[in-house]
């Protein structure tokens, strides 16, 4: 790998925030970049012994999200105010599927605290780091901080429970509304570290590590999720969920997905990104 003008500003720039030099070092190999690449880059930027002293130390690896909890092949998960069934699992990718995450009034009144809000989803833009409309989402949407309402900081508190990360490394809620013919075309959630917006999107949390889809609705026909290097479909059942994660920024992680198009009726779904430091 080359150090790119854009990542050569992204490095200047986090150095002159004052941020830690092994903390940059994380966020480079999480997305993709090799440890001696993203160590020299940073020696040549600051050649100092504290940042020399970075090639003697291992790289940190990223959590994996409810190992414990799984132990011994168990098939409920204790999630705060409930328990919450694993109706499927699979080891690689790492995913599973949850019954019974939400109540049937919980999903009804994210739904309605949503509608007021929706506008035309939008997709990240991998060169500026910044967002972008994109032909391949074809939904609407909008965004829920924690602490929003009540009813977001139970759901969001069950979330950190159920999925055993910390709520401060998780994105803001977003809810999606598809409507018929509406689909969002297979994709990762991780960032590209060939994409020159990587630098930005990761300065704030670090990489995306998990993703947790959330249905919120049946849609009559179609609205599923799909998996298709790995030929899974997960229906979209309401209060079920969808939880898989990426030990790193690679297509050999077999997370790409997408919803299929709604054929029929409408899609509601909640889906939470994590991170692996905290995000907000």
């Amino acid at each position: 790998m080359r150090l790119t003008p854009e990542l050569s500003r992204w490095i200047a720039e986090q150095l002159a925030r004052g941020c830690d030099p092994e903390d940059m070092v994380q966020a480079l190999v999480t997305v993709g970049h090799e440890e001696r690449f993203a160590r020299t880059a940073l020696a040549n930027a600051l050649p100092d012994a504290s940042v020399r002293a970075l090639s003697e130390e291992a790289v940190r690896p990223v959590p994996e999200p409810l190992e414990d909890a799984l132990a011994g092949g168990t098939h409920v998960i204790a999630s705060l105010d409930r328990e919450v069934k694993v109706i499927a699992r699979l080891n690689k990718p790492r995913l599973l599927v949850f019954e019974g995450v939400l109540s049937d009034a919980e999903c009804a009144a994210l739904i309605e605290e949503s509608k007021p809000k929706l506008e035309r989803s939008r997709t990240v833009d991998r060169v500026s780091g910044g967002t972008e409309l994109n032909a391949a989402r074809t939904s609407e949407g909008t965004y829920f901080h924690h602490t929003e309402s009540d009813l977001l900081v139970r759901i969001n508190r069950r979330i950190a429970a159920l999925t055993r990360w910390p709520l401060e490394n998780g994105e803001p809620l977003q809810i999606l509304h598809y409507e018929r013919g509406a689909q969002y075309e297979p994709h990762f959630d991780y960032f590209d570290a060939n994409d020159p917006g990587t630098a930005k999107l990761i300065s704030q949390g670090g990489q995306r590590v998990a993703t947790l889809i959330i249905y919120l609705n049946d849609p009559d026909a179609g609205g599923a999720t799909i998996f298709p290097d790995i030929g899974l479909e997960i229906a979209a059942v309401r209060g079920n969920a969808v939880f898989f994660s990426y030990e790193r920024a690679h297509p050999g992680t077999g997370t790409l997905h997408g919803g299929t198009p709604v054929t029929r009726g409408e899609k509601w779904i909640a889906t939470r990104w994590m991170r692996e430091r905290p995000y907000c």
